[in-house]
């Protein structure tokens, strides 16, 4: 077979199954191209996308600014390694900084990875800063969390399929429950070797759970006063997604406010990936100020692929579209009118009973158990109806369109929506 061969659906698929490995269980749809908020199939039929990569195609689809800047540094160089300097890495560096208002990036690749040097980052601040004995520090995580899958991550994860049958399990870690204030300061209290809390602003694997009004607020002001570090996990609430740049501004919204300089809870390290390069390219970043951050020095941490000269012109890129065109303020004002419009819906619904979320990430809960295969078919038939979205934890759809969408177009995807419920009630 021809690598340039245009292959038929099935043939796609079993070629993946055939030699990939079994650890995802796509929606079967065979995507071929894509632009904006449209994905097209090898047979040409047009969806609108309603995942955006989880999260990671915030500025669109093929956006020709973020793809003219990796054409262009991949004409001239890729990469070069971290042994040597090259002209690009250190304009991305002051570029994000003063973009997210901190002194220091550490340029990574993937989410994960970003993930595993925040807490590199932060155990090496508890052991030469804040005073913890060697080996005896501890991160607060929250159940039902979502950091990654290396082993590190998957050690305190909650969701029996990540992590079984991968051990044995890194230590250091205390599981306490989202969105539970009191449970976090029992632990700040009774413990005195907590480095860290690591948390998701809005846990969006875990069926898009929006935490009460306050909680980050108040969760950061707890480790501000116990001297723990509060990282805050933004690969996919952050870059606008949720309405503001970074979901830990907590209730303002870009259009009337800059959250890069005033947010309500400044994380001290975090995490971003996926919109960082508007899914044209692996990167992500690991932030924060120099006290944090001076704790690394040379061979403490690395990566051959970070910051190398394409990922920093695409991630420049990426996030000066999130500001010329404004896509906080289109989260926003979309957001609400979406869950608005399913509110309405779900009064006489009996198979839809929630939606929740911020800006434009949102899920609907279906009114059925786990482990049913109900919304799995809803979103086989939202396939064939014209919008694309997957079903996390069983019976919750998640909707995450990419935030160029307009007004008219989300309108439509409401209307794609409803007439698909209709069919299930």
């Amino acid at each position: 077979m021809a690598i340039l061969e245009q292959l038929t659906s099935q043939q796609a698929i079993e070629l993946e199954k055939n030699y990939g490995s079994n650890t995802y269980h796509p929606l079967p749809v065979v995507l071929s191209r894509g632009e904006g908020v449209y994905v097209w199939d090898v047979d040409g039929k047009r969806y609108y996308d309603f995942l955006s990569a989880y999260s990671a195609v915030n500025q669109g689809h093929c956006h020709p600014k973020i793809v003219g800047a990796l054409i262009k540094q991949a004409q001239t160089l890729t990469l070069t390694s971290r042994a040597f300097y090259n002209d690009m890495l250190g304009k991305y560096e002051k570029y994000a900084c003063e973009y997210f208002g901190f002194d220091k990036l550490l340029p990574m690749n993937s989410g994960a990875e970003a993930v595993e040097a925040a807490i590199k980052i932060c155990r090496k601040w508890a052991y030469e800063v804040k005073g913890i004995k060697e080996n005896a520090a501890k991160i607060i995580v929250c159940n039902k969390n979502f950091h990654g899958r290396t082993t590190t991550i998957v050690s305190f994860s909650s969701d029996n399929v990540a992590n079984k049958n991968f051990g044995p399990y890194a230590d250091g870690f205390i599981n306490i429950d989202y969105n539970d204030l009191d449970a976090l300061e029992n632990v700040l209290k009774t413990h005195s070797n907590i480095a860290g809390f690591l948390v998701e602003p809005i846990q969006g694997e875990a069926g898009v759970y929006v935490p009460d009004e306050g909680y980050l607020m108040k969760a950061k002001a707890l480790c501000k006063q116990y001297n723990v570090l509060f990282i805050a996990d933004e690969v996919q609430t952050g870059i606008a997604r949720t309405g503001r740049l970074l979901a830990t501004c907590g209730n303002c919204t870009c259009a009337n406010k800059d959250c890069s300089e005033a947010p309500d809870v400044k994380p001290d390290i975090l995490i971003l990936g996926k919109a960082l390069s508007g899914g044209v390219y692996p990167v992500s970043a690991a932030l924060a100020n120099n006290n944090i951050m001076g704790v690394l020095t040379p061979g403490t941490h690395g990566s051959t692929f970070g910051g190398n000269p394409m990922a920093a012109a695409v991630a420049i890129a990426a996030l000066e579209v999130i500001k010329e065109e404004k896509l906080a303020e289109n989260a926003d004002k979309l957001g609400k009118l979406f869950r608005s419009k399913l509110n309405k819906y779900i009064e006489t619904s009996n198979i839809c009973k929630l939606v929740r979320g911020k800006g434009l990430l949102n899920a609907i809960v279906i009114n059925d158990t786990e482990d049913s295969d109900t919304a799995w078919n809803i979103c086989l038939a939202l396939r064939d109806n014209g919008l694309l979205a997957k079903p996390t934890h069983g019976n919750i759809i998640r909707f995450a369109p990419p935030l160029v969408m307009t007004e008219e177009q989300l309108l439509d995807c409401v209307s794609i929506i409803t007439k698909t419920l209709q069919a299930f009630e």
